[in-house]
């Protein structure tokens, strides 16, 4: 057969548009099983058979295209029709085809459209299409203590996803609300910001290790990769890196040639000191949500070891070095010879690796947590962030300072960011709502507040930020101890001194406020044989004591009391918290020259200037006693100081079952943080002076 003759037969049987009609529906049904199949837990065997059944059956209908035509009577084959019917039937068959392509074409252009709209988060914002959420890993092995090393191997994924600048990755503190595998992945699509999450297993015994992973578009459930990989345990790092890099490639992410150095470095040759880490970083995880001292001192106890068989162990060192200085801000204050052994373990991290971001992190944290030395701090961090452009922790901490800083358009911005990374952190959330508390912006402490207490409702910051925008907002009483009932027993209690509220605790404060002494007193009852928590106690009771006037009463106390504060400061002579302890303790003892002097001595050692959130507090606490003690041109002044900056200071007057507030001013935004008080504000200072010489001002230690 002559071939054009043969193209034009090809064209008059409408085979041309028999291949586009089929291809068409083939490609619309590929598409359609690969997202349904999935759904139904359907094996991928399932898909692989749809496609190649299409591709086999593809000549088949080009076969049955040339042999038969569409007519009234229904498919007939072409030799058997009528002569002068085969033109109608083939342009009825044209027809029908050219249906079926439009058809289908119209299904496929709105699957692509809605392919393409943008998913968004739970706020609205829109979900970035290379992003991902690496969810805990499930502990397959027998043994279930193996649990810590499930985690440490989601752990080491995500920090090597932290460091490629083009993927947002979320945080593992995110990622650990999703500790059960979660079945609605759109919800945690939603919630987390995403539009994929990383799931896995892993099974360990004796040396060998199987880990399972799979990757899937959130959105759709769909499955976009899954591996499995089975080696021995000394071999783990190698998993970790092809994992991490088989999910670049699937997400298309561009990769600079030091991130992918980053993704193909061990943090050791040493697989048991490895093992010995990943322990550590278990029991860091818990130390870091519980603050007990025991947990950080288990976490320290592994790093150690860990390090003690690989000493060149930088990351190892860097996670030591933060989780020291961790528990020095949060339970209780190291030496300054025990924060110098601290400041060489991190040199010597950074002398190791002088790219590893952990360690510039922890330099940062030491700078920043350990000597109030924000330069050098901001420094550390911003390397850091050049380094791992994910890393969340840097990046609180940076918000942490520039708030210390004053510079609180760039904290909330920053804050911001971190909540972008890190959606569902509770802690996150509540410092943003006590900045707010500090600008004065009521409502929005409260809303920060009521959005941690949703993530967590044990977050005892985020109950602050509540409480306090009734207390120091609208001087509500009544509404402040109604929020109060809600809170889970025990929660605002143990606190830090610096200022009244934050030595006698928030509920006590609170109970203080309502004049019902016994009632705060009764909130310091419990014995606690912790020395720090204990010493907590007593000041606090003692405080209580000066409050209602029955000092003679509780001799025993306060002599107890000051044992232990003075013990403490012959350790550390600046303790913030000791001083502002025994400046009560030395009212009680009506020693009020000495109060004052240690009030006055806190307050130094802290300046606004220096920190515009923890200086506040030693000047409200200094204020405090200087109205206490007679002093009453001191006290004004740092009134006066207090009402002009952001303090989150305002003056409430009791009337009636309600209280009336006085505000500093109308806010105290970012944009617009300082207003200064005239010397009409007479009156102002007065009622100040008659609430503090009662309850003291209200502010309390922030968190990181």
């Amino acid at each position: 057969m002559n071939p054009r003759n043969f193209f034009a037969e090809l064209k008059r049987r409408n085979v041309y548009r028999a291949a586009v009609a089929y291809g068409v529906v083939a490609w619309f049904l590929t598409q359609l099983t690969t997202q349904v199949f999935p759904f139904f837990d359907i094996p991928n065997a399932a898909i692989r058979f749809v496609v190649i059944a299409l591709a086999l059956g593809f000549p088949i209908a080009m076969c049955l295209a040339w042999l038969y035509e569409f007519t009234p009577e229904g498919i007939v084959r072409s030799e058997d029709l009528d002569s002068a019917k085969v033109p109608s039937a083939r342009r009825a068959t044209g027809r029908i085809l050219d249906f079926i392509i439009i058809g289908v074409l119209l299904l496929i252009i709105a699957m692509l459209i809605y392919q393409r709209v943008p998913s968004r988060t739970e706020t609205g914002e829109t979900i970035p299409q290379k992003s991902i959420a690496v969810l805990p890993f499930e502990n397959l092995s027998s043994d279930k203590e193996n649990a810590y090393f499930a985690d440490g191997i989601q752990d080491e994924i995500l920090t090597k996803l932290a460091s490629i600048a083009d993927l947002k990755v979320i945080s593992r503190i995110s990622t650990a609300k999703y500790k059960s595998k979660p079945e609605d992945l759109k919800t945690v699509s939603q919630q987390l910001g995403v539009a994929t999450v990383l799931e896995g297993s892993v099974q360990r015994a004796n040396d060998k290790v199987r880990v399972n992973v799979q990757l899937i578009d959130a959105r759709t459930d769909t499955h976009l990769w899954a591996k499995s990989y089975d080696r021995d345990f000394k071999d783990i790092f190698a998993v970790e890196s092809e994992v991490s890099q088989g999910i670049a490639d699937a997400l298309q992410a561009k990769l600079s040639p030091n991130e992918t150095s980053n993704l193909a470095a061990a943090p050791t040759r040493d697989p048991e000191a490895y093992d010995l880490f990943l322990r550590g970083e278990y029991e860091e995880h818990e130390a870091e949500t519980s603050r007990k001292p025991d947990a950080f001192d288990r976490a320290a106890a592994w790093y150690g070891q860990a390090i003690a068989r690989a000493p060149d162990f930088a990351l190892a060192i860097a996670r030591l070095v933060e989780s020291r200085i961790a528990r020095h801000w949060t339970v209780d204050r190291l030496s300054n010879a025990d924060l110098d052994e601290v400041k060489k373990a991190a040199d010597h991290a950074l002398a190791v690796a002088p790219d590893l971001a952990e360690a510039h992190t922890a330099l940062g944290s030491y700078y920043f947590l350990g000597k109030e030395d924000y330069g050098p701090a901001l420094g550390e961090l911003q390397r850091a962030l050049e380094l791992q452009p994910n890393n969340v922790r840097a990046l609180r901490t940076f918000a942490s300072i520039h708030a210390r800083q004053g510079h609180w358009e760039r904290c909330l911005s920053e804050y911001a960011q971190c909540q972008r990374l890190d959606p569902r952190d509770a802690q996150l959330v509540a410092n943003v709502g006590l900045t707010y508390l500090n600008l004065r912006m009521w409502n929005d402490a409260k809303r920060a507040g009521s959005h941690s207490i949703a993530l967590d409702p044990h977050n005892v910051y985020g109950m602050r930020a509540v409480l306090f925008s009734y207390l120091n907002g609208t001087g509500d009483i009544e509404e402040a101890t109604r929020v109060l009932r809600t809170f889970p027993p025990g929660a605002l209690l143990i606190t830090r001194a610096w200022d009244l509220e934050n030595i006698i605790g928030d509920r006590a404060y609170v109970d203080v406020i309502k004049r019902d002494f016994g009632a705060a007193l009764k909130q310091w009852e419990k014995e606690n044989s912790d020395p720090t928590a204990n010493r907590e106690r007593l000041s606090a009771r003692v405080a209580i004591h000066v409050l209602a006037g029955d000092t003679a009463e509780a001799h025993d106390e306060i002599e107890r009391a000051r044992g232990l504060v003075e013990a403490r400061l012959r350790e550390q002579p600046e303790d913030k918290n000791a001083l502002t302890q025994l400046s009560w303790i030395e009212l009680a003892l009506k020693r009020e020259t000495e109060a004052l002097r240690l009030a006055r001595q806190a307050a130094e050692l802290l300046p606004p200037e220096k920190d515009a959130m923890g200086g506040p507090i030693a000047l409200a606490g200094f204020a405090e006693i200087a109205a206490r003690t007679g002093e009453t041109n001191e006290a004004v002044k740092a009134l006066r100081r207090l009402l002009s900056i952001p303090a989150g200071w305002t003056v409430s007057i009791q009337s009636g079952t309600r209280s009336a507030t006085i505000p500093a001013s109308n806010n105290c935004s970012p944009a617009r943080s300082r207003s200064g008080l005239t010397s009409s504000d007479g009156s102002k200072m007065k009622r100040a002076m008659a609430i503090i010489k009662l309850t003291g001002s209200k502010r309390n230690e922030r968190s990181l």
